[in-house]
């Protein structure tokens, strides 16, 4: 089989405070997660974006000991999953590649060449696939293979997603059961499945199979739980003025407590490790949101870390794609070229949501005109004396 390798792929994080804005200017630059018309307006507006958000962004780091220990979890996880291949008898170095962050995919890929790895198994540390998380890292995986010569000689097989692995489903079962049995009444609580969002053109138009594989992934979990406790499903992180999968995390924990829940169990379903969305937005704000909004209890399950049954999972997923028919690139999903960033609306006159988009895109074009003039220090209001 000759020397195998795995690589495990996450979104990465800032590491102190000073990282946070070259992290943010990092993702908004990824296309899979805004995409513009105009190609050459991707970087000014990350620039732009990570530049407004950059305060935000630190003070909430800040909330969490000021930097992000996903580096830190991932690199235990990366260690576990080696020794656990090692106990099941197969040989493999485990190496981690950020999307946006340190350690780089191109870093991993580095030191993979270096290795002389022959055979490499590509593990997104995302359940469930989407064309932001594990395709946009893919996309970037695809164009080395493409151009570096020295990649042909490595034989890769990818594992899109895989939310449906039974030694998965337990690991989070038992988590939940554990935080179940710490209210009075345990039946009566409420579970509660917080994921990430993504915008709805991904699915309505490229065809992102993230929504299916999120509420599959949730029917199965509580199906292997085996309680009777009733759930929800919501999405949280939205970002901009787009239409994402709903319902929000916010709206559903107000309405869960308009009914009269008093009990909630939060389930970060999409999420693996704890980081800025678990340990800030769900500990923090969404239990603001809840505790105002009349819910008494609010337990959060702790992300998967290294938790033993997750580690067998992922070993597990190794080894059957070693034995299996590789999984190239081309058979995942890709985003479409013209892919709309907003849902196309019928026009119409007046202030009709149609007309908030196209006023939105107007804006935004503007205001990056204004940025790019203030920075090159040339263009129209120049030509005419305004500035």
């Amino acid at each position: 089989m000759g020397r195998v390798g795995v690589l495990l792929l996450n979104l990465g994080g800032p590491d102190k405070i000073e990282d946070v804005r070259p992290f943010l200017y990092n993702l908004f630059s990824d296309p899979e997660i805004i995409r513009l018309p105009v190609k050459i307006l991707q970087k000014p507006l990350a620039w732009l974006i990570s530049t407004l958000r950059a305060k935000k962004s630190q003070e909430n780091y800040s909330e969490i000991g000021g930097g992000s220990p996903l580096r830190e979890i991932t690199e235990a996880q990366a260690e576990a999953l080696e020794v656990k291949l090692a106990e099941l008898e197969q040989s493999a170095k485990v190496y981690i590649g950020m999307r946006y962050w340190h350690p780089f995919t191109e870093e991993a890929i580095a030191k993979i060449k270096q290795d002389g790895i022959e055979q490499l198994v590509i593990l997104p540390l995302y359940p469930q696939f989407s064309i932001s998380t594990s395709g946009s890292s893919f996309r970037v995986l695809e164009e080395m293979w493409e151009t570096d010569t020295t990649l042909k000689n490595v034989k890769y097989t990818l594992i899109p997603s895989w939310f449906n692995n039974p030694q998965y489903l337990r690991a989070m079962a038992d988590l939940i059961a554990q935080e179940l049995d710490k209210f009075e009444n345990p039946e009566a609580a409420h579970v509660f499945f917080s994921a990430h969002g993504v915008p709805m053109s991904y699915v309505e138009e490229a065809g992102d199979p993230y929504q299916k594989e999120i509420e599959e992934c949730t029917r199965l979990i509580m199906e292997t739980l085996g309680r009777s406790n009733k759930h929800t499903l919501a999405y949280q992180s939205r970002v901009g003025p787009v239409e994402w999968l709903q319902p929000y995390t916010e709206d559903a924990l107000q309405e869960l407590a308009a009914q009269g829940i008093k009990d909630l169990v939060v389930v970060p379903i999409s999420f693996v490790s704890e980081h800025i969305e678990t340990l800030q937005e769900i500990d923090i704000e969404y239990r603001e949101i809840a505790e105002e909004a009349g819910i008494e209890n609010f337990h959060r399950v702790p992300a998967l870390n290294t938790h033993p049954g997750f580690i067998n999972s992922l070993a597990e997923l190794v080894i059957k794609s070693l034995d299996a028919p590789p999984c190239t690139f081309e058979e995942v999903t890709h985003p479409q070229e013209n892919m709309k960033m907003y849902p196309q609306e019928k026009w119409q006159w007046g202030m009709t949501t149609a007309a908030e988009v196209w006023n939105g895109r107007l804006a935004m074009l503007g205001f990056l005109a204004l940025i790019l003039e203030l920075i090159s220090g040339n263009g129209p209001l120049h030509m005419v004396g305004l500035m």
